[in-house]
């Protein structure tokens, strides 16, 4: 499973760095259980997607992926999208299964959509129950791959005035997950006209952080 993962990030970086055509693949959305809207922002990958292929020349497929913390498919796909506002639940087997991802070369983005947030911290200390989420640095390589973010992750929806950070779970000194918080940087990559009030200058800085993002995990 390990190598899988290996073999697919290795292609991806000869994508990234060189003309070289790599085959396609596909990034993926997480199916998990609780109630919760695993399935919202609808377009928010798609776009993401348009827009690395654009702008990093990567390769992805139009089309999303759906995959469970329990399956066996996790393991095919290098970038693994996670929002909602509601209940999580990871049942013991899924949490196992979803450390043996992340610890053999996965990676894990979870948007908090608001809401999120009570409800995955402890079932994310399920899988990493000597981990804690820790706020990444201004200074940290997420914020300085293709597009710089001098003050950290970018604001695309306001809810309590609270600002946004970006938290991560680092495993062996690798980041294994991007925890957005109080951003909805999902939201910022959703078809434009989606949110009432919302700007084009907004959306383009969601998108551009989220090609940090891959273009990070594709290159590290």
């Amino acid at each position: 499973m390990r190598l899988g993962i290996l073999y697919i990030s290795a292609f991806i970086v000869l994508l990234i760095s060189s003309s070289f055509t790599a085959p396609t693949y596909k990034l993926a959305r997480l199916k998990y259980n609780g109630g919760g809207d695993w399935y919202a922002d609808r377009t928010a990958l798609k776009n993401l997607v348009k827009f690395c292929n654009e702008n990093l020349k990567t390769n992805f497929a139009p089309e999303e992926e759906v995959v469970e913390p329990g399956s066996q498919q996790i393991f095919n796909y290098p970038f693994v999208f996670m929002t909602g506002h509601g209940n999580v639940i990871f049942s013991a087997q899924e949490a196992l299964n979803l450390r043996r991802y992340l610890t053999g070369g996965g990676f894990l983005h979870i948007d908090d959509n608001y809401g999120l947030d009570k409800f995955i911290r402890p079932q994310m200390k399920n899988v990493f129950p000597e981990l804690e989420f820790v706020e990444l640095p201004l200074n940290h390589p997420i914020y300085k791959q293709k597009y710089g973010f001098a003050n950290g992750l970018p604001k695309v929806h306001e809810h309590e005035g609270k600002r946004a950070q970006g938290f991560g779970l680092i495993y062996k000194d690798r980041l294994v997950c991007f925890y957005s918080y109080e951003s909805d940087l999902g939201n910022g990559w959703e078809d434009y006209g989606t949110y009432a009030g919302d700007s084009q200058e907004t959306r383009l800085k969601a998108l551009k952080m989220g090609a940090n993002l891959i273009q990070y995990i594709f290159t590290r």
